[in-house]
């Protein structure tokens, strides 16, 4: 598998990389040095693993590096997805202005699919009650849409397994690009 960037020269994956890959895949340790740490598993040095995992994420080989938190484990038992009918020449706007906030954890326009579904942004807010998060969803429809924002609080019933990305590459041998 040959990674190709404009911004960088022709990058093939080593086999270091593909272990590399197998170990950020399962969880980074919750420890001082995690990089130091993956870096004596696979017998290199710590600057090396952070060096590669820059190479892999700007080639395009890791697409999302970041964290997941249990939010529940963090008492945040109230948890909304807030969807949102932003009209379209609005919403870029709008999404910047609610993924800035301290109270959303994430943000994302979809296509709306009429006439059932008119909602077009959609964001996620986590709080310790449902009172809280209608406030704060309140609270930025009225800062950034002057309350004429049309929107639905959906609270989360239960959980599902929360995981890491998992990566399941076509791992080639060899010089073969066939």
């Amino acid at each position: 598998m040959v990674m190709n960037n404009p911004k960088m020269p022709e990058y093939r994956p080593d086999a270091v990389d593909w272990q590399l890959i197998d170990i950020i895949a399962g969880g980074i340790a919750f420890v001082k040095r995690p990089y130091l740490d993956i870096a004596e598993k696979l017998g290199i040095t710590e600057k090396e693993v952070l060096d590669r995992i820059r190479i892999m994420r700007i080639c395009g080989l890791i697409k999302r590096f970041g964290v997941v938190v249990n939010h529940r484990e963090l008492g945040y038992t109230a948890n909304a997805m807030v969807v949102w009918n932003i009209p379209d020449e609005h919403v870029r706007e709008f999404a910047q202005q609610l993924a800035a906030s301290e109270t959303v954890n994430l943000c994302y326009r979809r296509p709306r699919i009429l006439p059932h579904w008119p909602y077009n942004l959609f964001c996620m807010i986590h709080g310790k009650d449902r009172q809280t998060v209608i406030d704060q969803v309140h609270r930025l429809a009225n800062d950034y849409t002057h309350g004429n924002a049309r929107y639905d609080i959906l609270f989360s019933k239960r959980r599902f397994k929360q995981r890491g990305m998992h990566y399941h590459p076509c791992r080639k041998t060899g010089d073969d690009d066939s």
